[in-house]
């Protein structure tokens, strides 16, 4: 299984900040963001990785993680994805690199408590189809919000109204190599993009999707308001165990 990280995107929510930098070069307490998806594939057992970045601060990317030797890798991959066509878009770019493997894909902004390594290896088990990992919320409606019945997924819906369930869908995706013909047959949102709710919806049509929920704590640190509570709760509590090394140390 290959890993994905998708850091690309403009970050406005965080502008004044992302004028500067990529939302995902920002600090969350002790360790840029990017750190920490980064870890939560190395936990799940999965070191070949691909970055995709975006935006004006690309090569930053490279100064800051170089091969990936800092993490026990022994190489990075990257691509750069132009503009913001959305999650899907930028998933599409990495169709040759993963090669016919199924892919783990963690949105860059996305940090949890524990790993995913036990979800990983269901979906290796599983072999076809598409996984997602769900999380309860307070706040379902500012997410893709899932109607489930016993084991089975119905439907994502897109930050609905009237959330069918009180779980989100997190940001992170495990899928099968058929996920780049899927996307070809993608149209754009109402805002321009490709979205992974469509995605995950085309699965869930030909019964190929399954779900686990996510234990720990999660967020994402994309607004000011959650980049704080990722903080916060890295530095009360810890995320993935991660022990990165400074190049020097």
């Amino acid at each position: 299984m290959k890993g994905i990280v998708l850091a690309g995107g403009l970050g406005s929510r965080l502008n004044p900040l992302t004028k500067v930098t990529n939302k995902h070069l920002l600090p969350v307490y002790n360790q840029p963001m990017i750190y920490y998806p980064i870890n939560t594939l190395i936990n799940a057992g999965i070191d070949d990785i691909m970055i995709v970045t975006g935006g004006n601060s690309a090569g930053d990317f490279l100064k800051l993680l170089g091969n990936g030797k800092e993490f026990g890798l022994k190489h990075l991959n990257y691509t750069y994805q132009e503009g913001e066509g959305g999650i899907a878009d930028a998933l599409s770019l990495v169709e040759h690199f993963a090669d016919d493997e199924p892919i783990c894909v963690v949105l860059g902004d996305n940090i949890i408590e524990g790993n995913i390594r036990a979800a990983a290896e269901d979906y290796r088990k599983q072999g076809t189809g598409a996984k997602i990992l769900l999380k309860k919320v307070h706040d379902p409606q500012r997410f893709g919000v899932p109607e489930i019945d016993g084991e089975n997924v119905l439907q994502i819906e897109e930050k609905p109204t009237n959330p069918k369930s009180d779980f989100a869908v997190i940001g992170i995706y495990f899928y099968d190599k058929t996920v780049f013909d899927v996307i070809k047959t993608l149209v754009p949102s109402g805002r321009g993009e490709l979205e992974i709710t469509d995605v995950n919806n085309h699965y869930i049509n030909r019964g190929e999707m399954t779900w686990a929920q996510l234990d720990g704590w999660w967020t994402d640190a994309g607004t000011f308001e959650s980049l704080l509570h990722a903080t916060n709760l890295v530095a009360k509590t810890g995320a993935n165990n991660l022990e990165v090394k400074s190049a020097n140390s």
